[in-house]
């Protein structure tokens, strides 16, 4: 079955960076765009970042662009979010999934932004 595990939250301070991973199995990885989602405390889960299959496309949202970066590894099933110039607002679980669509949600990673 469709497996998500998503890794690399922590604590970290504003300005900071985090890398987190999100290793997939159970499926063909390589035949499918894939994002990164959060999801705040008391707010909806918003798209953060998606990467087509090949990496060659990607697409970020505003509220990130300039400090996230999203990549895969197809050999190695893994989609990463890399997060620069950390803020307190970006404190919240993050998900990987499918970009249209969606497979069961894994268990997510917490990031917490704070001095």
């Amino acid at each position: 079955q469709v497996q998500l595990v998503e890794s690399g939250g922590g604590l970290v301070q504003p300005g900071g960076s985090l890398r987190l991973s999100c290793a997939a199995s159970g499926f063909t990885f390589s035949s499918y765009a894939m994002s990164w989602y959060r999801q705040a405390p008391g707010k909806e889960r918003e798209l953060v970042a998606t990467t087509s299959t090949s990496s060659g496309v990607t697409t970020i949202a505003d509220s990130v662009k300039g400090r996230f970066t999203i990549s895969r590894d197809n050999a190695k099933s893994t989609v990463y979010l890399q997060m620069n110039s950390l803020r307190a607002e970006d404190t919240a679980v993050y998900y990987c999934n499918r970009a249209v669509g969606a497979w069961p949600w894994g268990q997510g990673t917490q990031v917490t932004v704070s001095s």
